[in-house]
């Protein structure tokens, strides 16, 4: 059964450098202030922030014809190319030995809660006829981590920017959410400090969402935490070869019965998927310093903040009002399916 749905083609002028500058000029500012937000209050992770201010941003009367405009360029770019970049140095989070580190038990668990999430959400998306790649993209962001996960897959599916937008914007929220409820559930569900790190890890998006959440339950519960999630993280190499592989197939097919249009062949694995796997190769030597994968931390933070505030700032609330109810009720229900999944996962390992 095919993932996507095929659009037809159109044709892309090219954007010079200068025109891209006003865009790339607020996503530098909208940085800043994520990053001075994060820093007032710890509990925010930047990313968080970066998305939420990129949505006022376009939606504030003085700055909306600015976002819509002249910014458009700059800002469209942040969210496809730096997003590129900042999933290549992603993959310096991420190690082989880690993963070996889990054990085959965990790692069967978080393969399953991955499977399950993504399957259920892209189903039900699919059931509640939500428009676009829109099913795809929320689907890959709540099983795999979040924003640069819906980053990377409307790459390789050339997806809509306001899909990406809304199914951003949707993760965000439920992330964000999770920091507030999960902690509240450890004592109720049972579950001892490791146990709630792992349920953390298999069930929140993104990664400055996973420390936030896991933290509360103390430095045990954030190194199982973390590491749950880096496996995730893993998965989203295969997912992108997928998604892609699925868009050769179609563009293959429908080129069968008539001329293409013009459509680029998409590579089996986009370039930006090789970079990520090789700077987990890179990690797994053990050559890279301390001070190295520190600083690339960094960037790779600063990178996708202002990858996410241009797609944050692509959002339109007042647009929102046809498909809101529906992609409000597909986010409530795959935070079900991811939370539920996933504990059910730890219980099963730990027993």
């Amino acid at each position: 059964m095919a993932l996507l749905r095929e659009r037809p083609a159109t044709a892309r002028p090219s954007t010079a450098p200068p025109r891209r500058l006003p865009g790339l000029a607020l996503a530098a500012l909208g940085v800043a202030v994520a990053w001075a937000v994060h820093r007032l209050l710890p509990d925010v992770p930047m990313l968080t922030a970066a998305v939420v201010l990129g949505i006022v941003a376009a939606h504030l009367p003085r700055a909306r014809t600015l976002v819509r405009g002249a910014a458009r360029p700059g800002l469209s770019y942040a969210g496809k190319r730096l997003m590129r970049i900042g999933i290549v140095l992603l993959g310096l989070k991420l190690s082989l030995d880690d993963v070996l580190g889990l054990g085959w038990a965990t790692v069967a668990m978080v393969l399953g809660v991955v499977a399950a999430t993504f399957l259920g959400t892209w189903w039900l998306g699919r059931r509640m006829g939500l428009p676009g790649d829109q099913p795809l993209l929320i689907a890959s962001g709540y099983a795999i981590c979040g924003a640069s996960a819906i980053g990377a897959v409307s790459e390789a599916a050339d997806s809509d920017e306001r899909d990406a937008a809304t199914s951003v914007a949707l993760v965000t929220l439920c992330g964000t959410l999770a920091i507030a409820v999960l902690p509240l559930l450890q004592g109720p569900l049972g579950l001892s400090d490791a146990e709630f790190g792992r349920w953390v890890g298999a069930s929140v998006h993104d990664v400055g969402q996973v420390v936030a959440t896991a933290q509360t339950a103390g430095p045990n519960a954030l190194g199982e935490a973390v590491l749950v999630k880096l496996m995730r993280v893993a998965m989203l190499a295969p997912l992108v070869a997928a998604v892609a592989l699925s868009v050769r197939g179609r563009r293959r097919a429908r080129a069968a019965g008539g001329p293409q249009g013009g459509r680029q062949r998409l590579p089996i694995v986009p370039l930006f998927v090789v970079g990520f796997l090789a700077m987990v190769v890179l990690r797994s030597t053990g050559l890279l310093p301390a001070a190295a994968i520190d600083g690339a931390q960094h960037a790779q933070e600063l990178l996708l903040a202002a990858a996410l505030f241009g797609l944050g700032s692509a959002v339109d609330l007042p647009s929102l009002t046809r498909t809101g109810g529906r992609v409000a009720a597909l986010g409530l229900c795959a935070w079900g399916v991811v939370a539920g999944v996933s504990y059910a996962g730890v219980l099963l390992v730990a027993g």
